[in-house]
């Protein structure tokens, strides 16, 4: 998925962000506000992560008015307070959730997991379409008893899939939900990417199939 760091610590920051790709993610940092919501009016976001002490601002007002203006993008906040009145106050803001400094990395992506697990309306990390099985915590995918280890990025595609069966998806969109600003592709990657989870689902009622002029889509059987 991608992710929005907002984070004016450029060592955390940095270190998130490597984990963040590690984990297959596409991430892009922020270090002031004014930045963030210059690529919030450009990129969709799946998480945002958000400090609270920023250089230009609260990171708490910014979440405010991105609950204001109907933004529902997830949003953990990474805060130094540990008080239960701050957390509390944080969730009534319209967090989904929050992160203490310090932390550890499994943590954060254990909680990134389990965010974007509730958006998707699931508490498993079990998904299921048609005949086949996606676990994306482990990256399995289960093809007619067939187990096969999705790469990072393949993962995320599917994922994209497996989010709206039969929802048209552009390239640009594509590459939009895979890569951050700093990747350097073009459109011949999510050709690559679309090609290679074909051959993974091959042996089951489901397809990736091409609109000619609009893109691709996920479909099972008639």
């Amino acid at each position: 998925m991608r992710i929005l760091l907002i984070e004016d610590n450029a060592r955390l920051a940095n270190a998130i962000v490597e984990r963040l790709q590690l984990d297959g993610h596409a991430a892009d940092h922020c270090g002031t506000l004014s930045l963030a919501q210059d690529h919030l009016r450009v990129a969709t976001y799946d998480l945002i992560l958000l400090d609270i002490m920023l250089p230009d601002g609260d990171g708490r007002h910014f979440l405010e008015q991105q609950r204001r203006a109907e933004n529902a993008t997830p949003v953990i906040v990474i805060t130094a307070r540990s008080a239960v009145s701050d957390r509390v106050s944080l969730l009534d803001l319209g967090a989904d959730d929050y992160i203490t400094k310090p932390f550890d990395f499994s943590e954060l992506e254990a909680r990134c997991r389990a965010v974007l697990r509730r958006q998707g309306g699931s508490a498993a990390n079990i998904k299921r379409f048609s005949d086949i099985l996606l676990d994306p915590h482990s990256g399995e995918l289960e093809v007619g008893g067939r187990r096969e280890t999705l790469r990072n990025r393949e993962l995320r595609l599917l994922e994209v899939f497996f989010n709206a069966p039969g929802q048209v998806f552009s390239k640009t969109h594509l590459m939009d939900r895979l890569f951050s600003f700093s990747d350097e592709v073009t459109e011949n990657a999510i050709e690559v990417y679309v090609g290679r989870l074909r051959k993974r689902l091959e042996g089951s009622q489901v397809r990736i199939q091409t609109v000619r002029g609009l893109g691709y889509r996920l479909v099972g059987p008639n």
